[in-house]
């Protein structure tokens, strides 16, 4: 495997992590956030192998998605997530500040679900 796809899936496996971290402490809304840069993080690793380039700074997991054919149980998870890298650290994003948003439901739906897409881009790397 080249050393920037093992550092990008390294990086998304870690922050997965905090995401978990995150969760325990109560932290909801972290948990969000770093459910999201896990999902990025593992996306461009596939994307660097596929495509053979970077894929830009893009933040975008619906763009990132689509460009990689990811399946269709993560289209969901992907319009979701994308939108957790601004709502959950900006209080102008929404109506609310966004420590007060999330429940331990939400961070641990999205942990669950980023696992998954995880462990599937893994495999698609690893084949």
């Amino acid at each position: 495997m080249r050393p920037e796809i093992e550092r990008w899936l390294l990086q998304a496996r870690e922050e997965l992590d905090t995401a978990r971290v995150s969760l325990n402490a109560g932290k909801w809304f972290a948990s969000a956030f770093w459910s999201q840069q896990a999902a990025e993080k593992a996306l461009k690793a596939l994307y660097i192998l596929e495509k053979k380039k970077s894929p830009g700074p893009t933040h975008s997991l619906t763009y990132l998605g689509r460009e990689l054919n990811v399946p269709r149980e993560y289209y969901g998870l992907l319009r979701d997530l994308t939108k957790e890298y601004y709502m959950s650290r900006y209080p102008d994003a929404s109506e609310d500040v966004p420590y007060k948003m999330y429940t331990q439901e939400d961070a641990q739906s999205y942990i669950e679900t980023c696992e998954k897409l995880l462990k599937w881009s893994e495999s698609k790397i690893r084949r």
